[in-house]
This record gives C-alpha cells, structure tokens and sequence, in this order.
C-alpha cells in the first residue's frame, strides 16, 4: 500500500506538468544529496578547510626531518667612525670602510626523544678592509655539534602525541561537513517536494470543485439542493484559486532555495521523485554509540583536549623549576689571506657551554602558575566527562526518534490512503444526493491534510536517517563506516 501512495503522489506531480514535459529536471533524493556533497558552496569550503589542516600536517611532519639550511650577510659593508680607545685612555673616533660577508650551511635534526638537536655546519667569512687593501678569511671546513634543553618543558614529545590526533580530528571533520550537508539539502529537497505536491492538491482541488458545481447547479436547477450550497461551493473555488496562487509562490521560491544550496545552474523545472523506499533494518543503539566513538571528531577531540591539559601541567612544571642547556661543538677552523690556505692544516675547535637559568625568588609565581595549569586539568576532566555523557544521550534519542518515526510513517501511510478513500466515496455519493456540503467540505480537507501530513513523515524520517548517519559516520544500510572518498 505504501509503494502504491508514492507511486500515485508521483504521479499526480508529474501530471500536472505532462504539457512541460520538456525542460524538466527529475532528481531523487540521493541525486540530490550527492550533488550537494559534490559541487555545493558548503562542500566547497570544506574541501578547503580539509586541504587547510592537511597541509599543516604536512608543516608537523617537517618538523620531525633534516633541515639544511643556506644563510649568510652578502654582502656585508660598512662605511662609518667607529669609537677606538687610545693607548692614553683617550677615545678617538677613525674612519672604517669595510664588508664582513659570511656563508654558512648547516644541516639539523631534531631528536623528540629528549627535545635536543643535533648538527653539522661549514662556514665561510671574509673580511674586506678597503682603508688598508687587506682581505682576510675565516673559516669553519666542518663542525657538529649537539644541544641539549634539561629539565626543561619537551614540546616536540607533547606535538607527537598531540597533533595526529588533531589531523585525524580535521579528517573526521571533514566527513562530518558531508553529512551536514546531506542534512541539510534533505531540508531543501522536501521542502519543494511539499510545494509542489501542495500545488498538485490544489489544482486537483479546483478542478474537482468545478466538476462539483456544475453538478450542483444542474441540482439546483430542478431544485434539489439550496442556493447555500452552490455558494459554499463558489466559494470553495474561490478557495482552490488562491491556493494555487500561494502554492505557485511557494515552488518558485523553494525552487531557488535548492538549486542555489546543491549549486545546481540550471534553469530547467526541477521535479522531484517521492522517495518510496525505506530501510527496515533494525539498528541498535549499542552500535550506534561504538560506531560514533570510533568515528566521530568529538571522540578524537576528548583525547586531544585531555593530552593538552596534561601538556600544559608538564609545561608548567617544565618552565618553574632549573632549566639548564648544555651546548658541546667538536670541529676544525682556521684562518688565512686566501681561500685554499683555509682548508690546509684546519686546526681543532671545541666549544662547550651549560647555560642556566635558576629562579630564585619569585613570590610564589611558578607554584601559581602549576596549580593553575593543574586545576584546569581538572575542570578539562570534568567538561569531557559531560560531554560524554551528553555525546551517548545525543546518540540514543537519534536511534530512538528514528524508530519512532519509521513507525510514524507506516501509519501515516495508512491515513493518507484512508482519506483519499474516503473522501472519493463522499464526493460519489454528494453526487447522489447522500451527503452534505458540510461533510464534503470535512473530506475534502482531511484528504488534503493526510497527503500533507505523508509528505512531512517521510521528511522526518529522511532527515533523521541522515541525522544518524552524522552523528555516527556510519552507513547502517551497507554495514560500512562512512569515509572521505564516498
């Protein structure tokens, strides 16, 4: 019986159109979904956002790789009076005219495990003095060398924790932007299927009203019915009129509202396919809610935002206590009046260095700043636990509407078919003579109301099925989890 609505709702909406048959546009309602996911502006811009956090990946990763780098003053030349003390203790300021240029390449690498770096340099200078025609070289053929933070605050640790959850979060995102949009346009697709099913009844409407007068004029000529009736038909005319024009409005706008949000340019009419099938597949709330915690970016973001507090305790501690960096560099430098004389017989160069930094007294502020970032930790605990809590409530009452109104429909169904039975027999037996105006005039508007009513189940239904395919990123029909390709 359901089948047999949708296949007669269609139908009445093609009808009505047979005279413009070209030009039109049949769409269904996964034809629609998949053009917004696909060229929408809404899809656009998550296409972006998705691009945007990819690339900030990328700029992480790099983080984790060999650096070689090429930097240097080139040149490097100076025209003043610089201040020179005298061997007296007098100062005179003399003329200098010089370039100091300098050329260094060095390859980096950085080590999470401890948040040092280590790396390996060669360095050129040359020293240009155009007062005295005298040049001079420095250089360093090679050197490597290694820093060390301790007990210190290691960021590079805390990144690796943290920011492929945050990738995987934007890519989770990203489906979730889908789905909105499925929602969305689900929107936009019934709210046209309704105006022009509206339409529909009321040019039906109107042309059963004028079957209906004539009758009743041709009754009324030999006096079986009243001059109350042919009026309250006349008006019912004058009724389905104006519901056309308002109906007409309508389609036009809810027309605009589609094609402008799935990006449709197209100026063909739009028509619409009722949808005649749906799932029947039971689905329980226990896979509803793994499936949402193992899909959605909300699950990714609770354990990001508990690593965070703890990176900012660990930070606090970190930066309150005795930071030391030890430095150490083992290479060869030397100096000459020429390029070659630099690289014959480099002499040995070590560099050690342990920089400090021990507060003393601070009046409490590093403790502050400890129970502070500790305290957040805390109250970070407690919003994710509420979150949870609030993520599976979300989850069960989807599950639980979607029940509900795939019941709902069947019997919406059922009371779209009963009023338009009901109201043919009333029609047939005004015709006869065995009902009133009044009771036609009841009929007539139940019909209307029970396919409006059919209309508005099925948009329910339909946008709590993709409701539920967002909240859990899951395709209950294929037994699949949804992924960016799709």
């Amino acid at each position: 019986m359901k089948k047999l609505i949708c296949i007669l709702i269609t139908y009445l909406l093609t009808h009505s159109y047979a005279a413009q048959a070209q030009g039109v546009t049949r769409l269904t309602l996964p034809e629609v979904v998949e053009m917004a996911k696909g060229q929408s502006i809404a899809a656009r811009q998550a296409a972006t956002t998705k691009e945007t956090k990819y690339w900030e990946w990328r700029t992480f990763q790099s983080n984790y790789k060999p650096q070689l780098t090429l930097n240097g003053n080139l040149p490097a030349f100076t025209r003043s009076f610089v201040q020179v003390v005298q061997p007296d203790g007098t100062i005179q300021f003399q003329p200098v005219r010089y370039n100091n240029s300098s050329l260094n390449l060095s390859l980096s690498q950085s080590v999470m495990q401890t948040g040092g770096q280590i790396y390996a340099t060669t360095e050129l200078q040359r020293f240009d003095d155009f007062a005295r025609k005298n040049t001079l070289y420095n250089s360093t053929p090679f050197a490597v060398g290694y820093s060390q933070p301790i007990l210190r605050f290691n960021p590079m640790k805390w990144d690796k924790k943290i920011e492929p959850l945050k990738y995987d979060e934007s890519r989770q995102v990203f489906i979730e932007s889908l789905e909105r949009i499925a929602v969305k346009s689900t929107e936009y697709f019934f709210n046209l299927l309704l105006a022009q099913v509206n339409l529909q009844i009321a040019e039906t409407n109107l042309s059963n009203t004028e079957t209906i007068v004539k009758i009743a004029n041709e009754k009324y000529d030999i006096g079986k019915t009243t001059r109350n009736e042919i009026l309250q038909l006349q008006l019912e005319s004058l009724k389905a009129q104006k519901a056309i024009g308002t109906a007409k409005r309508d389609l036009e706008i809810a027309t605009l509202n589609l094609k402008a949000y799935i990006g449709l340019q197209t100026d063909t009419r739009l028509e619409l396919v009722v949808p005649a099938e749906t799932s029947a597949i039971p689905i329980s709330n226990q896979i509803a809610l793994e499936q949402a915690f193992e899909n959605r970016s909300d699950a990714v973001a609770f354990r990001r935002l508990l690593l965070e507090a703890d990176r900012a305790v660990s930070k606090a501690i970190g930066d309150n206590g005795l930071n030391m960096t030890l430095t150490a560099t083992l290479g060869f430098s030397n100096r000459g009046l020429t390029i070659p004389e630099l690289y014959q017989k480099p002499q040995s160069q070590e560099t050690v260095q342990l920089q400090l930094d021990i507060p003393i007294l601070d009046w409490g502020r590093s403790k502050s700043r400890t129970k502070t970032a500790e305290a957040q930790k805390k109250l970070t605990e407690y919003t994710v636990e509420q979150l949870k809590q609030t993520f599976r409530q979300e989850i069960y009452t989807q599950v639980t509407l979607f029940e509900m109104l795939r019941n709902q429909l069947s019997l919406t169904s059922r009371a779209d078919s009963i009023a338009s039975e009901k109201y043919q027999i009333a029609q047939d037996r005004y015709v006869l003579g065995n009902l009133s105006i009044t009771d036609l005039s009841i009929a007539f508007q139940e019909k209307d109301q029970a396919k409006r009513d059919y209309i508005n189940a099925l948009k329910d239904y339909w946008s709590t099925h993709y409701q539920l395919r967002y909240l859990t990123l899951y395709d209950f029909e294929r037994n699949r989890k949804l992924l960016a390709e799709n």
